[in-house]
This record gives structure tokens, C-alpha cells and sequence, in this order.
């Protein structure tokens, strides 16, 4: 047991939210979602428990209690990464003398494999957009660099036109944790963005961001929220029916790069995965995809099928 007291709450609240952005280089949505969720623990602790005195059995019945509220297990285990990473904090800091939920168990959550789109797919969807528009050029540049560099939508939405480099082709993108990496581009990527650059360069951005590749008719960059409106409605008016998002475009890079022969390390290297278990679910997705192709052209089930019919 701890022989002082802890400071109180707001404090050790404003140091970690400190350690989150100069230590951990967290992004911000990561960092606010970190914070809501220790806040959520520190709303339900009753206010007569010191946070140098919590137990195990403290953020067990934590949890069930959130179980019982029917939360999701993905949102269940979110909020125990969160509760983990603090106390790691305090325990780090001398805050608390142990650390109570390194023997924390969180539910197991099923693995679900993603979405992901064929090139015919992309191409039919590039198809659908208006090139009498004058976001028409800007869209067809934003869906060929999402699948073609495998970005996230917020690296998307903060590349800069210095960072691309046209003639080794290859971008300088920065991703979590404010880290760098080189992604190459290929050149019907590049073609499309020299094509909407003699747009671009007509226009004159909000100051701050004239470096900013990708710009609404505002001048400013463009949101998240904006990019996966145009990427949702371009698959609807191409007709796929599949559940699809900005992230579709770059589970689909992946895919793509391991049915063509990638090792996982390189598609890693690529996604900025710090993980190489993040990336392992690309594997599941060749599986499935594999025993499709065998399901539909073993001469097994072909004899079987047309015994059926």
C-alpha cells in the first residue's frame, strides 16, 4: 500500500494527457478517446475510493458493469487499453505503487475480416465520377492514391504536395504517432495528380495550408468525413453493395499486394502498422479467399454442384 496521497484527478489527468501528445506522440482523436474513457472510470469510481487504493476487483466489477450495459467487446476492450495505458502511467510516475490491471482480462473480440474491393471494382467506380465537375479531377486523383499507397484517410487529407516526389515516385507520408514513411506511387497514381495539380495550382489555399494536396472548394483541406462521402457514393452509383469506406480502399492495397506475391513485412512497412499482428488479418482474408476459389473449382464440388442441379 502507498504510504502518500495522489494528487487529485484533473492533475494526474493533465500530466498523462501531456505524456499521450510529447511522449507517445498519440494523435489527437486518440489521445481525446483515451481521455473520455478514463474519464467514464473516474465518473463511475465512487468518490470515497483513492486511486492509490484500487484493486484488481475494482476494475473487474468496472467491466462487468459495462458488459452488463450490453457495450460492445471491441469498445470493451478499447476501454481497458485505455485503463491500462493510465495506470501504466501512474505506476511509471510513482503515482501508485503497483499497477493494478496488469492481471486485467478483457473479452476476447471476433476477429472481422474487412471489406475489400477488386481492381474491376475501382475501376468501376472512377467510372462514376463527373469530369464536368470541378471536383471531378480531385476525385478521381483521391480514389487512385487511396488504393494505390494504401493511406488512411487522415494521411489522405494531410498530404502535402512537397512530399511527393515525381520523378523516384514515391510519398512521404505521416502517419500515427507522427511517424514517417516512404510509400511508392505508381505512375497512373501520379498521372492523376498532375492532372488535378493544373487545377490546384489555380487555387489559392487558406493560409497554412497552401502546401495541402487535396483542397474543398473552400480552400481548405479536406475532412474525413468529406472523403468517405465521396468514396461511399461513387461505390453506391457503381453498384457495390458492400459495406465500403475511405479504409475499404486500403485493406484492399493490402489484399492486392499479398495475392501478388508481398511478404507480410512489406505490407506492414507500407500500412505504417507498428504491429506486425495488425497485419496479419490480410492473411485471413487470402485464406478465405483461397478456399473460395477452391470451393467454387475442386472438381469435387463442381460434380457435387451439377449433381444437385
Amino acid at each position: 500500500m502507498t504510504d502518500h496521497v495522489a494528487p487529485p484527478y484533473p492533475t494526474l489527468r493533465a500530466r498523462y494527457e501531456a505524456y499521450l501528445l510529447l511522449e507517445k506522440g498519440l494523435a489527437d482523436n486518440t489521445r481525446m478517446a483515451y481521455l473520455a474513457d478514463i474519464d467514464r472510470f473516474m465518473q463511475w469510481l465512487p468518490p470515497s475510493i483513492a486511486i492509490e487504493t484500487l484493486t484488481l476487483d475494482t476494475f473487474e466489477t468496472f467491466l462487468h458493469d459495462l458488459h452488463d450495459l450490453g457495450l460492445a467487446p471491441t469498445s470493451h476492450a478499447r476501454i481497458l487499453s485505455g485503463l491500462r495505458s493510465f495506470f501504466h502511467f501512474l505506476h511509471t510516475e510513482r503515482v501508485i505503487d503497483t499497477d493494478p490491471t496488469l492481471l486485467l482480462r478483457g473479452p476476447k473480440t471476433p476477429r472481422c475480416l474487412p471489406d475489400v474491393l477488386t481492381v474491376d471494382e475501382v475501376d468501376a467506380m472512377i467510372a462514376e465520377i463527373d469530369m464536368t465537375k470541378a471536383e471531378g479531377q480531385r476525385n478521381r486523383a483521391i480514389i487512385e492514391t487511396l488504393f494505390d499507397c494504401g493511406l488512411r484517410v487522415s494521411e489522405l487529407c494531410d498530404l502535402c504536395i512537397s512530399r511527393i516526389n515525381f520523378e523516384s515516385r514515391y510519398v512521404s507520408v505521416i502517419g500515427k504517432g507522427n511517424k514517417e514513411r516512404i510509400v511508392p506511387i505508381s505512375e497512373v497514381a501520379l498521372d492523376e495528380i498532375k492532372m488535378y495539380l493544373r487545377e490546384r495550382n489555380s487555387i489559392t489555399a487558406v493560409p497554412g495550408e497552401e502546401d495541402i494536396l487535396f483542397l474543398n472548394r473552400r480552400r481548405h483541406r479536406l475532412t474525413r468525413v468529406m472523403v468517405f462521402y465521396i468514396v461511399r457514393d461513387l461505390a453506391f452509383m457503381a453498384g457495390i453493395r458492400k459495406t465500403i469506406s475511405p479504409h475499404t480502399l486500403r485493406h484492399s492495397f493490402a489484399t492486392a499486394l499479398l495475392e501478388g506475391g508481398a511478404n507480410l513485412r512489406a505490407i506492414q512497412q507500407m500500412l505504417g502498422h507498428e504491429s506486425i499482428a495488425t497485419t496479419e488479418i490480410y492473411l485471413h482474408i487470402d485464406n478465405t479467399r483461397l478456399r473460395e476459389e477452391i470451393m467454387a473449382h475442386h472438381p469435387r464440388n463442381i460434380k457435387a454442384h451439377r449433381f444437385n442441379q
